[in-house]
């Protein structure tokens, strides 16, 4: 039935039965790799003895992963940090699942990181969803040495690899740094790395923005969304007195930190946060926002609805958008009034 084969094959890592490849493998203290909320959820109940330590670099994501293992009454640990190696080398086990699509330096920089959290002689185990799988062996291979093959599901479409730490190796950071120049100011240096938004080079969305966007001597700006900092590192540059940078992603946190630092931001607060939570309301000037644009909408809403809250009564509001009527409405519906600016494909909105 070939129909009823590809149709099994396109289904999520979520909603598959874990191959019993992986559960094999797997042996305590054991350690789950990022992978989305729902493939998490899936691994952990299908090895709920091993209570493993759950890897997410994301605050939204592991909110979302303890809502879900507490609501199936599974245990699990769920921790969030810029890094992997941020965590003790203690694992006997680790397990990729291997996300259709997915950021592929991330996927590398975390091959990288999890030999270093792994004890010797510990395993790594990814769980692929494509059986005849062109990215993980090489990579594996580079990092690891000797690749193991499980037995592949042909009606499944799984595949399932394995590779063992033996040894020691030196860290490798994946990181990579672009410079920027807006008008005629001085330009600035940024480093970035994989899991971020815009790794690599300055977004244009950021660009449109930072060249709209309306800083006074002095101001309090709250970067929402910032990303590794580059839109709060331009309004210090135009005169901000205090910038606030605000992620729920921990390592665009992290390197937010360090980028405010090395462009010599002398007032500025970092929060890694998954709600816009620890920000003085009624503090701030100016708020500025580079949501996603496709993805979730209810990000959005929240820098708007939050940015209200946290601006003071004369305060100003920026957001750069491509779906500027979708936004726009959640805009009017909070602050009652807008502006619309056009700048290099994108709409920004002044509220």
């Amino acid at each position: 039935m070939p129909g009823r084969r590809s149709k099994r094959r396109d289904l999520p890592l979520s909603r598959r039965t874990v191959a019993p490849a992986v559960t094999a493998r797997l042996t305590a203290p054991a350690l789950i790799v990022l992978g989305s909320p729902a493939e998490v959820l899936n691994l952990v109940a299908a090895c709920p003895e091993l209570r493993p330590t759950c890897y997410q670099m994301d605050l939204h994501q592991a909110n979302k992963l303890r809502g879900l293992l507490a609501e199936a009454g599974l245990q699990a640990e769920v921790v969030c940090l810029p890094d992997l190696w941020d965590l003790p080398s203690s694992f006997a086990s680790a397990l990729l699942p291997a996300t259709r699509g997915g950021e592929r330096e991330l996927k590398i920089d975390l091959i990288e990181q999890t030999w270093h959290v792994l004890q010797d002689k510990g395993t790594l185990t990814v769980w692929s969803p494509y059986v005849n799988d062109g990215f993980f062996p090489g990579h594996l291979k580079k990092v690891f040495g000797r690749v193991h093959h499980g037995p592949q599901d042909q009606p499944e479409g799984n595949n399932v690899l394995w590779v063992q730490r033996e040894g020691e190796r030196p860290r490798r950071r994946h990181e990579l740094t672009f410079q920027v120049r807006l008008g005629d100011g001085p330009s600035c240096r940024f480093v970035s790395r994989p899991g971020t938004f815009s790794y690599g080079t300055f977004d244009e969305g950021a660009r449109a923005l930072c060249e709209v966007m309306e800083i006074e001597p002095g101001d309090r700006v709250l970067d929402l969304g910032c990303g590794v900092g580059t839109n709060g590192v331009f309004a210090a540059q135009r005169g901000a007195g205090h910038v606030a940078f605000v992620d729920s992603n921990v390592r665009a946190c992290a390197l937010a930190r360090l980028n405010a630092e090395a462009n010599r931001l002398k007032d500025f607060e970092v929060y890694a946060t998954a709600t816009v939570e620890g920000p003085t309301p009624d503090s701030y000037d100016v708020a500025i926002a580079n949501p996603p644009y496709f993805a979730n909408s209810a990000i959005a809403r929240l820098f708007i609805e939050r940015a209200k809250q946290l601006l003071t009564p004369q305060g100003r509001f920026f957001i750069v958008t491509k779906t500027p009527e979708e936004i726009g409405n959640v805009v009017l519906e909070v602050f009652g009034d807008a502006v619309g600016y056009e700048n290099r494909g994108y709409t920004i909105l002044k509220a």
